[in-house]
């Protein structure tokens, strides 16, 4: 197989969702058969782009532009499955992203089983989701969507542990507080292709918070540092805005993140 660093390049200067994760899929493949043999890796180097190769379509708006979903209407549930599918393929170049961008940082090879695994899985989940779109009329990209979802990337591309705090330990972790109340809608909608897909994009989100959490309480271990102090403070510097409760207390705990991370940086617990 290619150095692993080369592989991320690849997918992500690919634009097409479907032939991405497809891409994400074989190198995943590769990297898992190589690892499981005890095959020599190589990580290797690589110039990860500042941005994602993206489709023409879906057309990108700022946060404020993107217009409201009703997921009481069949055109809403449409327009949500939509918005969770950007975020997954989004989720697809970060975790890749990572393994690309801090290359030189000197890493365990578990490291990097654990964020290929996680971009193997976050392309499965643009796909389940796809194929819902497609099963209601539509396909991913017939609806605007969020622009500023690399945002957290960009602000984080020179550390590796902002990059661990911002993206599975607080965006990541969100999907946990509000993936349950999107399974109810699909659930009362008796759309049971949504809420299978939702279902399994829930039980494995976990997983990828908790590589962010292990990864970084790893680094903080290398430095000595304190992590919760660290992450509170990577956190206000680089997401923007404060977190937003009711949290998923449970599945937070089951990814390694205790209450005293998070609720000090929400809108009514900051401080």
């Amino acid at each position: 197989m290619i150095a692993l660093a080369h592989a991320a390049v690849e997918v992500l200067t690919t634009a097409d969702g479907r032939a991405k994760t497809a891409l994400s899929h074989r190198h995943a493949a590769a990297w898992t058969a190589a690892r499981a043999a005890g095959d020599v890796v190589e990580i290797g180097r690589a110039d990860p782009p500042p941005r994602p190769a993206r489709p023409d379509r879906p057309v990108l708006l700022a946060p404020r532009d993107v217009p409201r979903r009703r997921p009481g209407t069949p055109e809403g549930r449409i327009a949500l499955l939509h918005a969770v599918a950007h975020i997954e393929l989004n989720a697809v170049d970060l975790h890749w992203d990572v393994i690309a961008r801090f290359a030189a940082v000197p890493m365990p090879l578990g490291f990097y089983d654990d964020w290929v695994k996680a971009a193997d899985e976050e392309s499965k989940h643009f796909n389940l989701l796809c194929d819902c779109l497609e099963a209601g009329g539509s396909h991913y990209g017939a609806l605007p969507a969020h622009a500023g979802m690399w945002r957290a990337a960009e602000d984080t591309a020179g550390d590796l542990m902002a990059r661990l705090a911002v993206v599975p330990m607080v965006l990541e972790a969100r999907g946990l507080d509000v993936t349950p109340g999107m399974i109810d809608i699909f659930q009362k909608a008796g759309d049971a292709q949504a809420v299978a897909a939702l279902q399994t994009i829930y039980a494995e989100e976990v997983g990828h918070v908790a590589y962010g959490s292990k990864w970084f309480h790893f680094l903080c271990g290398r430095k000595n540092l304190d992590p919760k102090p660290v992450f509170h403070d990577l956190v206000r510097r680089h997401f923007h805005g404060p977190l937003k409760p009711p949290f998923n207390e449970e599945k937070r705990a089951e990814a390694g993140l205790p209450p005293d991370f998070y609720w000090p940086l929400a809108e009514d617990g900051r401080n």
